[in-house]
């Protein structure tokens, strides 16, 4: 894991967003703030995988991408942002942790759609769910309703309470408005939102 921007000060509770950021949204900064108010979390990394388990770089680069994201989160001290070799939380748990003492909370933010996905996935050779979430926690926000964890990963599970509704927030949303020329202003921290017209305005 290669940091690009860390605190000085090492957290006993780090929440962790792992995305795409394609590209940041105001949706992703309302999870990591969550977590800084809700769950006395010291410090949110903001982590982008060098190669996903789903998708590839496609248009946009890891390193516009990156752009963005320090940007974005260049407001609040106790962001961090790093890249991950690799994208499964797993993988990102396990090199975060050669970054942090061995007594610090991980607890990874998502939403619904994303838990689902995660304890759904088949991860071949690597532990079952049940055995990665003794590594790692979830914190899961409500998108399109609640998320009802599975009765035996209930402990390791718990909820996010986000301030405001962003149902209606994605990147898939932003990308597609800004290719057709609606707006997307109001979904983008204004920090750089005249960056995102540019990288995606030429795509």
């Amino acid at each position: 894991m290669k940091f690009l921007r860390k605190p000085a000060v090492a957290p006993g509770r780090l929440g962790v967003l792992a995305s795409a950021f394609h590209p940041p949204t105001k949706a992703h900064l309302a999870l990591a703030r969550a977590a800084l108010d809700t769950f006395e979390t010291e410090e949110v990394l903001f982590v982008l995988p060098e190669r996903f388990p789903h998708k590839r770089y496609d248009g946009v680069t890891l390193e516009e991408r990156l752009e963005l994201v320090l940007a974005a989160t260049a407001h609040e001290g106790r962001f961090s942002v790093a890249v991950a070799e690799a994208g499964l939380f797993l993988q990102i748990a396990r090199e975060a942790r050669g970054h942090y003492p061995p007594s610090v909370r991980l607890r990874f933010l998502c939403g619904r759609d994303a838990a689902e996905r995660i304890v759904g996935w088949d991860y071949g050779e690597l532990p079952p769910i049940e055995e990665q979430l003794e590594e790692f926690e979830l914190l899961v926000a409500p998108r399109g309703g609640a998320y009802e964890a599975p009765a035996q990963l209930g402990n390791a599970i718990g909820e996010l309470r986000v301030t405001g509704d962003w149902d209606e927030v994605a990147s898939s949303r932003v990308r597609e408005r800004v290719g057709a020329g609606g707006d997307w202003e109001q979904w983008i921290p204004e920090s750089i939102a005249a960056r995102v017209a540019q990288i995606y305005g030429k795509r």
